[in-house]
């Protein structure tokens, strides 16, 4: 096996950074009458045409990312590399048009094999049994000794940040229903680990930088909910992403560590009003919308200098300045077609009162599912941002382009180029995150390192080879 040489590294503007998503989707199946069916064998269902095309059911795809079936019959999709935050909300939601494509020949083949049922794909993160899955949160960061002291400057903000971000759940309790602004907090076990599923911390500390680990970590961030509204992607990358870049220069931050971290992700979650204070470190107690104002604050007095302040950057302040102030003054009106938890709790007001139900109504638990489902005919979202209740960003169209095109400023684009030309030759190959590689009798290996690089002439030689 030859490995090519590596190149030099590029020389990247200090101002670009690698950003991905890793969604985790629930699946459901709907089949009356039917025989009992396993998730694992829907899952295989659904898999079905990719094992055809990739002998795996664990696939890199044509725009760069990688798709395959998580633990517990999970079907899971990771954006390809992005360098701009309008990118990754196109590949976020080409995502989910991805796996809906493999929802109804899924079902064809259920009906097959004697089981006449509905596959549903949920973009959430919990299921009625109390399990939780995730959305994982990716932010390419310079290697540094300290990164363990850089994660727990970040954590105050991780924790509060669903007051912004959160995508809105009713939580049942055996005292009745209230609606929490995240599902994912009452999940968290840890401020930093290893560990993803035995403890689930907020920060995943395990060292794959997928990239050269002499100059990059990644910043693996779980504790965030899947959002299905495009400005509350962009808020929850945007806003982590300014805050890392006040770290990464060493900007003297207010210290506002938390005296318990899981005490008070679920205090902030369960208090809609945003009035709860929680405990810092030093005794001090501050209310989450106080301390997501002092970062916000923080990332504006730094513009200029620090932060470039881009039309883009001018969005994200905005958006987070009037979700805070929309929890300060309880007046959701302004942020209700933006922000994922002020969309649902809208919606499920509206239903209570056209239903005159409760919210523990077993109704609203079926229209909550509704508005996380990810197929344009049973799912709300998409018929939403058509009637204008829920604002985009992005257009269908790039959205479309996104399921089977690359980035073309990463190196998720020499990945794309080379899945799209390996496909069509026939011949044998495998890739990851690193590694593009033909297999047989001449099997050759290029190793890009480079997350940032998207020209690589070892990647056209290798092509021209196999076109020859």
């Amino acid at each position: 096996m030859q490995i090519a040489e590596v190149p030099p590294p590029l020389e990247v503007e200090p101002s670009r950074r690698i950003f991905g998503l890793e969604t985790e989707f629930g699946l459901h199946v709907v089949a009356p009458g039917s025989r009992p069916i396993t998730p694992e064998e829907v899952a295989g269902h659904l898999f079905h045409s990719v094992v055809q095309w990739g002998r795996s059911s664990n696939v890199f795809l044509t725009n760069g990312s990688r798709l395959y079936i998580d633990v517990g019959a999970h079907p899971e999709y990771a954006t390809a590399e992005c360098d701009s935050i309008e990118d990754l909300i196109a590949l976020d939601k080409a995502g989910e048009r991805v796996v809906q494509d493999l929802v109804l020949e899924g079902e064809q083949r259920l009906r097959e094999a004697g089981v006449d049922g509905q596959i549903h794909l949920y973009k959430n993160n919990t299921d009625s049994a109390g399990n939780s899955y995730g959305c994982h949160e990716n932010y390419l960061l310079r290697r540094r000794a300290d990164f363990a002291g850089f994660g727990r400057q970040l954590l105050p903000f991780l924790v509060t940040r669903q007051i912004v971000t959160g995508a809105g759940c009713i939580t049942r309790t055996p005292e009745g229903a209230h609606y929490s602004f995240s599902p994912r907090a009452d999940h968290m076990w840890e401020g930093m680990s290893s560990a993803t599923t035995r403890s689930r911390p907020m920060i995943n500390t395990r060292d794959e930088p997928h990239a050269n680990a002499e100059l990059y970590r990644r910043m693996h961030v779980i504790v965030g909910d899947s959002t299905m509204a495009q400005p509350t992607t962009l808020l929850k990358i945007g806003s982590t992403d300014l805050v890392l870049r006040l770290l990464e220069a060493r900007v003297d931050m207010p210290d506002l560590s938390l005296a318990k971290e899981m005490q008070a992700i679920r205090d902030v979650a369960h208090d809609l009003t945003g009035a709860a204070e929680v405990e810092l470190a030093d005794g001090r107690r501050m209310t989450a919308v106080e301390i997501q104002q002092s970062f916000l604050d923080m990332v504006r007095s730094h513009l200029g200098d620090v932060i470039e302040p881009t039309d883009e950057v001018s969005r994200i302040l905005d958006l987070w300045q009037r979700g805070l102030d929309a929890v300060r003054t309880q007046d959701f009106s302004t942020v209700d077609t933006e922000l994922d938890w002020a969309i649902k709790l809208k919606l499920l007001r509206r239903y209570q009162a056209k239903l005159g139900c409760a919210l523990d109504d077993p109704r609203l638990a079926r229209l909550e599912l509704a508005f996380h489902d990810v197929s344009p005919e049973r799912g709300l979202t998409r018929r939403m941002e058509e009637q204008g209740l829920i604002r985009t960003i992005v257009s269908e169209d790039a959205i479309d382009r996104a399921k089977t095109t690359a980035p073309a400023t990463t190196r998720a684009h020499l990945r794309g180029r080379f899945v799209r030309e390996a496909l069509a030759s026939g011949r044998d190959f495998t890739v990851d995150w690193v590694h593009l590689k033909f297999t047989g009798h001449e099997s050759r290996t290029v190793l890009l390192k480079d997350p940032f690089r998207y020209e690589d002439e070892r990647v056209d030689m290798l092509l021209d080879t196999v076109a020859r």
